[in-house]
Formats: C-alpha cells, sequence, structure tokens
C-alpha cells in the first residue's frame, strides 16, 4: 500500500507493537485498545480505594491507576489488593510513583502489575533559579544516577514480569532536559528516550509509553516524534494515550477527543485514559465512544441519527429515545433513525435496521437496505423490536 493509498483508506492501520501484559490484560496492536482510568481516593482509606475501584470496574474500566506518594501508600496497595480480591475483582492496579520514588516504587511492585514512573521526578533536585546551563559532566552525571536509581526497579518487575509505564509529562521535564531542549516536545521525547534505552540495556521489555500534555497540539506532536524515534531505533513498545488536565464538562471531553481520536486515527495508541476534573467513573463512557466512533471497538449499540430538517415527519429526537431505551442493549448492532425518505435509505446503508419517516403518521422498517414494512407512527418502535425478534437478533436486558 502507498502512503497515498494510506491516506485514503478507511481502515485505521495500527502502528505495531510487541505485546505488554499488565495482570491479565495484554496492550499492545495484537489487542483491543485497553480503557483505563485512576480513582481519586486517598489509598490509605482502603475501603474507600476498593469502593472506587470497584466502580471504575463495574462501569467497564480495564486499568485502574492507584497514586502511592508515600511507603505508607504502598503498603496500603497490598491491603487493597488483598481486598479486591476476596470480593472477586481481578482488575490490573498500577501504582502512580512520582517524586525521588526508588523506594516507594520498590515497595509498591509488590502489590501491583504496573508502575507508572515520571522521568521528569523520579531522580529530583530541586532546581537552581540561577544555573545557565548544565555541563556535559553534569549531564552524565545525573543520567548515571538515573541508571542507579532505575535498575533496581527494573530488575524486581522483570522477575516478576511486571510491567513499568514510563510516563512523561510536559508540566514536569526534569531541569536539565528543559535547559537542553526546552518546554518541547523534543524535551518530552528525550526524557522518555532515557529511559527506554536504559530498559533495554538491562533487558526489560515490558514497557508502555505515555507523553501527556494539557494542551493538545503539544501532545500530539510528543507522541508521534516518540513513535517515530522508538520505530527508527527499533523499539516496538505501545503508547498510552491521554490529554491529561484536560477539565470538566463537554470541553474536558473535546479536548480529550481532539488529542486521543487525532491519534487513534494515525494509528498510534494501544491504551487511553480521558482525565476529567469528575467522578472517575465518569470517563469510562467518554473512552468507549471515542473508540467506538473510530470502529476500534465496538461496546454499545451504534445509532444513525439525522439532525432533522423541515422533512421530517415526526419528532425525531423523541422517537430517538424510544429507540434508544428499548434497545440500547444490543450491543454490535447498528441502527439507523431518520427523518424522511429522501436521504434516510442511502445514509443508513450500512446500518442494521432502519426507521424512517415514510409519509405522515407512517414510519418504514429496513433490513439493510431493504424495506421490510410500513406501520403506523405508533407502533414503529415496538414494529422494530418485533422485526429484531424474527431475525433471532433480540436479547432480553438484564
Amino acid at each position: 500500500m502507498t502512503d497515498l493509498d494510506r491516506r485514503y483508506d478507511t481502515q485505521i492501520h495500527r502502528r505495531v507493537t510487541r505485546t505488554v501484559m499488565v495482570g491479565d490484560v495484554p496492550i499492545g496492536s495484537e489487542h483491543p485498545i485497553v480503557v483505563q482510568s485512576m480513582i481519586n481516593e486517598d489509598t490509605l482509606d482502603i475501603q474507600g480505594s476498593v469502593a472506587g475501584i470497584l466502580r471504575l470496574v463495574d462501569i467497564g474500566c480495564e486499568i485502574v491507576r492507584v497514586t502511592t506518594p508515600s511507603i505508607g501508600h504502598a503498603k496500603a496497595m497490598g491491603k487493597i489488593r488483598a481486598e479486591l480480591r476476596a470480593r472477586g475483582c481481578n482488575v490490573p492496579l498500577v501504582a502512580d510513583v512520582h517524586h525521588n520514588g526508588i523506594r516507594i516504587a520498590l515497595e509498591v511492585a509488590k502489590h501491583v502489575d504496573k508502575v507508572r514512573i515520571n522521568p521528569g521526578l523520579f531522580v529530583f533536585d530541586k532546581p537552581d533559579p540561577d544555573r545557565q546551563e548544565f555541563t556535559e559532566e553534569e549531564f552524565a552525571a545525573i543520567g548515571a544516577r538515573i541508571r542507579e536509581n532505575l535498575e533496581p526497579l527494573v530488575k524486581v518487575l522483570r522477575s516478576q514480569n511486571k510491567a513499568l509505564r514510563i510516563g512523561v509529562n510536559h508540566g514536569s521535564l526534569a531541569e536539565r532536559m528543559l535547559f537542553t531542549h526546552g518546554d518541547t516536545p523534543k524535551g518530552m521525547v528525550e526524557s522518555a528516550m532515557e529511559f527506554v534505552r536504559i530498559c533495554d540495556e538491562l533487558d526489560f521489555h515490558n514497557i508502555v509509553i505515555s507523553m501527556k500534555a494539557s494542551r493538545a497540539p503539544v501532545m500530539l506532536s510528543a507522541y508521534r516524534m516518540m513513535a517515530d524515534t522508538m520505530d527508527r531505533e527499533g523499539f516496538n513498545y505501545p503508547l498510552h494515550l491521554g490529554v491529561t488536565e484536560a477539565g470538566d464538562g463537554d470541553y474536558g471531553r473535546i479536548k480529550s477527543t481532539a488529542g486521543i481520536a487525532t491519534l487513534l486515527a494515525d494509528g498510534l495508541g494501544d491504551t487511553l485514559r480521558v482525565s476529567l476534573t469528575e467522578a472517575p467513573e465518569k470517563e469510562i463512557p467518554v473512552c468507549y465512544s471515542i473508540l467506538q466512533s473510530l470502529g476500534l471497538r465496538k461496546t454499545m449499540v451504534e445509532y444513525v441519527s439525522c439532525p432533522s430538517c423541515g422533512r421530517t415527519l415526526f419528532n425525531l429526537e423523541e422517537v430517538l429515545h424510544k429507540v434508544r431505551d428499548a434497545t440500547f442493549h444490543l450491543t454490535g448492532l447498528d441502527i439507523a433513525v431518520m427523518g424522511c425518505i429522501v436521504n434516510g435509505p442511502g445514509e443508513m446503508a450500512d446500518a442494521d435496521y432502519g426507521y424512517v419517516g415514510k409519509g405522515p403518521g407512517i414510519i418504514a422498517l429496513y433490513r439493510g437496505r431493504e424495506e421490510i414494512r410500513k406501520v403506523p407512527e405508533a407502533e414503529g418502535v415496538n414494529a422494530l423490536i418485533e422485526l429484531i425478534k424474527d431475525d433471532g437478533r433480540w436479547i432480553d436486558p438484564s
């Protein structure tokens, strides 16, 4: 396939990556894109944390991250994990480790399936406001300290077949990276690659990379540059996508989608999180909606519906709600609700079933492109259900 063919191809061709196991969940290009989130309870609150994790799992979250800012929090993860397992929940857990976190990381690695470190904070020195530059010797000395701190963690994770996320944040680049590369995607990439190369030298490859920023253009550039750099150097590690600190409401969702969906459409990304300033469980439907809209996962009914116009022969918004209420549980089906016959059959051609205004008070029901029957509008939703039942594709809602 030529570059031009690929540009106009309707299929998304994912960047080829190795598979990294996080607990029982595989992350990589051969597997469905994984949805994850993070609880906001204090990790020292064992029961509150367990409840928060279970809420996420109940709504479809497949990996859960928990902050571990201290040794006490790291040890609490063992109790959280035990309580979850006692309740029959085997969701993979990720520990979030930040400032000078080697002791915390080594402790929490006993209790989780993946450890996330931030390269800008893992070996952290308070910035010197009077510093003008880093000499090569100073730069190299810090690199040696990073390796010295990272190696014990890598050995533990490798021995237990656990995973590491190298999670770069645009807002927390190390001082020496800022001096050398500036506050840029290039600085983010070099920060991550320093850790990637150390892991490779230590023969550790259970790695996932994230390059998060609070502005979508920075995030897009960083992920693309990181993928290109890894591919050029022969590293095929999966990518975890996210726009960090996206905010809340419509704008938070739109901002996250602008970044995440753009990269997914480019074939980049193997797991994702939508970071909202809302209850964590509200992030999960957004993740699945992004994936479904791109055809990357099918986790709900796909509804095709026109925006309505002067030709519409019934209250389209009201009818769409009725159809959705009756069929929302039929995961995998595509159902179209169209206002009139002018565009309806053509625009909904890929749908499994169609509900189309045929004339005043009359609804036409379609199976694919074929009109099956006409019924009075008042009977339309029930008739659609009967059609689905006749085809053996109906299941009762749980």
